[in-house]
């Protein structure tokens, strides 16, 4: 199993590496500075008041599906039809309640005509998702991943056409933007479609049954609770910034800039999480011991985690000129997108182990835990912010989420560990603190000894040093690599 996974995720990083950062650094940040700064914290805060009311569009049925899906595969047929009409029905009744929010919110007017096409964008993804789910549900990985870039490789040929092609470039509009995505995310639904009836044999076919429909919604419900309350602590953050900041619009800019590469950071961990919950989910219904998965994922994300976070910090302010100098709002703000771009990247290490740890809870069923869990950290999340962001503008939500973040963090394990009875090795988990302390300090040596190297060499010399640690520390082992690549490990 080891070897199995392995081989897949190592596939998954590769192809959504070579198009997902293309997506984030040349097309998402370029339409961020061609268009009006005002314009582009609205989209985004939009954006994320749609994230938030994903649990109506979700309902838990991707989740619950792929569990079911990778426990008993030959459900699939006989439960796509019902699953795909719920997934339908949910799609009218989120974009019914979160526009009828927007328009209690305050939004007016284009505002409101934005809203209704980032409600749509919202709701063709998780339709791919849901498509998806079924993909990977029976561990058809590469396959799934190849169908996760789908949509970002158009988006990046049409978006790319319109901001490359001067008479268009000069009058890019954000709504392009937004119609770009939802023709692009239409194609990639029907791609994923004609696939999965290819290899899981699945129809076209809609069962409106109500007591069907029903049963299945009552089985999703503490999964749709749950990605609820997690969209509330992971997106408020944007929504209550440009609601709550006299300069809003602004802020919520820079919270964008800052967040992005932490978004496409955590492009990594999610493509464990996805790969991780049918694997889990079938492993534990084996009743198969699940702790060398968990090493192996934990030792594969945390240090790579802690070197991207430490070099968040040192090397922030050059990532942020890089990537934002040409904008207006950068020249008139800088401080304040490195502080919070810093303080955003100290979180990703907690984002990557509660992918592993959360899943491995979402797969042995134990949702009373996490939901509970996941209000605490709501509650925690919204109390916090509403006393830092009217103080400290977007840096109040930089800190209110790595506080989150980290915090729940730390709880996921626990209870993963309590629950699932995992065994505790003290020797494993002191390595991981030793490294976490050399990286910071090599990082801020680095920094302030090697002056005269210049800021890209510091950076590739500090990224080569923490690679070497992770040998230094196994947690990265050369024999395992040979093994691997030989195809003698045991499967």
């Amino acid at each position: 199993m080891q070897r199995f996974f392995v081989k897949n995720i190592l596939f998954i990083i590769a192809v959504n590496v070579l198009v997902k950062p293309i997506w984030v650094l040349f097309i998402d940040r370029t339409v961020q500075i061609t268009v009006n700064p005002a314009s582009f914290g609205t989209y985004q805060a939009l954006f994320s008041l749609g994230i938030i009311f994903q649990t109506l569009l979700d309902f838990g049925i991707s989740n619950y599906n792929s569990r079911t899906i990778s426990q008993n595969p030959d459900r699939l047929p006989e439960l796509f039809p019902a699953m795909l009409s719920a997934r339908l029905a949910l799609m009218v009744v989120y974009m019914i309640v979160a526009f009828s929010f927007g328009y209690l919110l305050g939004y007016r007017g284009w505002e409101l005509l934005m809203l209704l096409g980032v409600l749509l964008i919202h709701s063709l993804n998780a339709l791919v998702s849901f498509v998806r789910s079924n993909v990977s549900a029976l561990h058809r990985f590469k396959t799934d991943a190849l169908l996760s870039v789908t949509d970002r490789l158009l988006m990046i040929i049409v978006c790319g056409f319109l901001l490359l092609y001067p008479p268009t470039a000069r009058i890019f509009k954000i709504q392009w933007f937004v119609i770009t995505q939802i023709v692009c995310y239409f194609i990639a639904a029907l791609a994923g479609y004609v696939v999965l009836r290819r290899i899981g044999k699945v129809k076209l076919r809609f069962s409106f049954n109500l007591a069907e429909i029903a049963g299945i919604m009552r089985s999703s419900f503490p999964y749709a609770l749950l990605i609820f309350l997690m969209s509330v602590y992971n997106r408020a953050d944007a929504v209550m910034i440009e609601r709550m900041c006299a300069d809003g619009k602004i802020q919520a800019g820079i919270w964008v800039a800052a967040f992005r590469l932490l978004d496409m950071a955590n492009i990594f961990g999610l493509m464990f999480a996805t790969m991780l919950l049918p694997v889990f989910g079938r492993m534990l219904s084996q009743k198969d011991n699940v702790q060398p998965i968990v090493k192996l994922c934990v030792n594969m994300m945390l240090p790579f985690s802690v070197m991207v976070a430490v070099a968040g910090v040192f090397f922030g302010e050059d990532i942020m000129y890089l990537l934002y100098h040409k904008s207006d709002l950068y020249q008139s703000h800088a401080w304040h997108y490195r502080i919070v771009f810093s303080c955003l990247m100290l979180s990703f290490p907690a984002w990557c182990l509660m992918y592993v740890y959360s899943t491995l809870l979402t797969a042995n069923g134990s949702l009373k835990t996490l939901n509970i869990i996941a209000f605490a950290g709501v509650i925690f999340n919204l109390s916090l912010n509403y006393y830092l962001v009217p103080r400290y503008k977007a840096f109040g939500g930089a800190i209110t989420s790595l506080a989150t973040q980290s915090g729940l963090a730390l709880v996921f394990i626990v209870y993963a560990v309590r629950i699932l009875k995992l065994p505790l090795n003290v020797k494993w988990v002191m390595a991981h603190l030793g490294y976490i302390t050399l990286v910071a300090i090599l990082g801020y040596g680095l920094v302030h000894s090697l002056d005269g190297l210049g800021k890209p060499m510091q950076l590739i010399l500090f990224g080569a040093m923490c690679a070497g640690l992770m040998f230094v520390f196994r947690f990265v082992s050369i024999n395992n690599l040979k093994q691997l690549a030989n195809k003698k490990m045991e499967g």
